[in-house]
């Protein structure tokens, strides 16, 4: 291994959990020339299952970014370079014409698996590449970016990478048919700010030194496209979908897409049955306000959602095959004897389903504590993929947007998901009289694999008891 070969270090994009096979680069923390020490965090990446920090295992400069924001990266694909040695000077002269196939090939190969030489895995501490991350779909490969050289066969040539960027002299831009660089030139809060206001960068005229394109070329941009959307459209400009400019396309990709994926297949391969029930839950909503003036819950997430869960847990209890999972590969039912209790968030990338693990051990604050760090955690979008891994039964609270009831889909792996409903103002018969009383609906959708009629309505019922007289918390635990 030459002195170039051993200087830049190739940080691939990580396996960081399940077996994902790509990610999509979020947003870069550091720029070429940015000095990196082991363990810092240098991007955000989003899967599909949820936003997650790369740290980088090594120290050094930012060689280079091999990929923009925005870009859907397969697993095992090498993100970014460091030079590990950057006081070195030049990098080394190019082998001899005469050995340069061979000596390119041999360079490839050091420089594509440095850290497996050195005994180290570019992975996020706690992750592994699942042996079937190894294969993946081919990928289109991104404007302005070489193909990475380790591949499925053996590793294609590859020039030495030069030693500092700034040592190196300024390349030409390589020029498309348009006469424009075939990749835009711009500083990556530039490109950050283009993102946020959905600006291809494709399409603006630089007016930077050199090419550049400015925050204010963005900025223009931006008004220009706002100008044509309140302007009838007659010829939509190419790769820009418009009708009159009243349609706009969004890929679909990361949680949006694995959420889609998901619930087709449970949809079609889990025989769904939806039960309801509506219930008086005005002593629940009473002692709800009880506990929030409770010390014992002081600061903790105090809401009707917190008992829904416990009378959840407290049902399945009572009737634990409800908490099952239906093994299709082996034709087995798999019981449970622990609860990941799954709750439905609603994000800026999608819904997602973290879930409280050993929910069914918890106290009535513990559980609190844990639900109010599960909603915060998702809002801020920096749930782990780990937090939603190995659910067991879901709730979904459909009652937050004012929505009676509904006929949710159950979470894939697990047997059940509850819907629950508005409180609202309703007449009711109470002993003997109609008062006005708070009135919910409750929805409970199981798989009629492992879960039949009676006992789904067995889990639904208890449910609706512990809600309508909530002292049964105490006299069934």
């Amino acid at each position: 291994m030459t002195a170039v070969e051993q200087r830049f270090r190739e940080f691939k994009m990580p396996d960081v959990g399940e077996g994902l096979t790509e990610a999509e680069i979020l947003k870069w923390f550091v720029a070429p020339g940015d000095t990196v020490t082991d363990g810092q965090v240098v991007c955000e990446v989003e899967t599909a299952k949820a936003a997650v920090e790369l740290p980088i295992p090594f120290d050094g400069v930012v060689h280079e970014l091999r990929f923009d924001e925005g870009t859907t990266v397969d697993v095992g694909t090498t993100i970014i370079s460091v030079d590990t040695n950057p006081g070195a000077g030049e990098a080394a002269p190019q082998a001899a014409p005469a050995a340069g196939k061979a000596a390119a090939g041999e360079a490839a190969a050091a420089v594509a698996e440095p850290e497996e030489k050195e005994g180290r895995q570019a992975n996020l501490v706690g992750y592994g590449a699942a042996p079937a991350s190894t294969k993946r779909r081919p990928r289109k490969p991104q404007p302005g970016r070489s193909e990475p050289a380790a591949s499925a066969g053996a590793p294609a040539p590859q020039e030495p990478a030069p030693a500092r960027p700034e040592a190196a002299p300024a390349p030409s831009p390589e020029l498309n048919g348009s006469g424009r660089t075939a990749r835009p030139l711009a500083k990556p809060p530039v490109r950050k700010l283009a993102k946020d206001l959905g600006i291809d960068l494709e399409t603006v005229t630089p007016s930077g030194a050199d090419g550049i394109i400015t925050r204010e070329d963005v900025h223009a941009a931006a008004e220009a496209v706002q100008a044509a959307r309140e302007t009838p459209v007659t010829a939509p400009s190419e790769g820009v979908t418009a009708v009159g400019g009243r349609e706009r396309r969004v890929p679909v990709k990361g949680v949006r897409k694995a959420t889609a994926q998901a619930m087709v297949h449970s949809a079609f391969t889990a025989p769904h049955v939806t039960e309801f029930v509506t219930v008086d839950v005005t002593r629940t909503m009473k002692l709800v306000a009880d506990l929030k003036q409770d010390p014992e819950l002081s600061g903790l997430r105090v809401n009707p959602l917190l008992l829904v869960a416990k009378a959840l847990l407290v049902a399945i209890r009572r009737n634990p095959d409800v908490n099952a999972t239906w093994d299709e590969d082996n034709q087995e039912i798999v019981y449970k004897d622990y609860v990941n209790l799954g709750i439905a968030a609603a994000t800026p990338r999608g819904l997602i389903v973290p879930n409280i693990k050993d929910a069914d051990a918890k106290t009535l604050p513990q559980l609190a504590s844990a639900l109010g760090e599960l909603v915060t955690t998702a809002r801020e979008g920096k749930t782990t993929p780990a937090a939603m891994s190995g659910g067991t039964i879901t709730i979904t609270n459909v009652g937050v947007f004012g929505i009676d009831a509904g006929t949710p889909i159950i979470n894939p792996g697990e047997s059940a998901i509850l819907a629950f409903g508005a409180v609202k103002l309703q007449p009711w018969v109470h002993k003997g009289e109609v008062k006005p009383r708070q009135v919910t609906t409750l929805a409970l959708s199981f798989d009629h694999r492992l879960v039949d009629g009676e006992l789904g309505s067995r889990v639904l019922a208890d449910v609706a008891a512990v809600l309508e007289r909530p002292k049964r918390l105490i006299t069934w635990a």
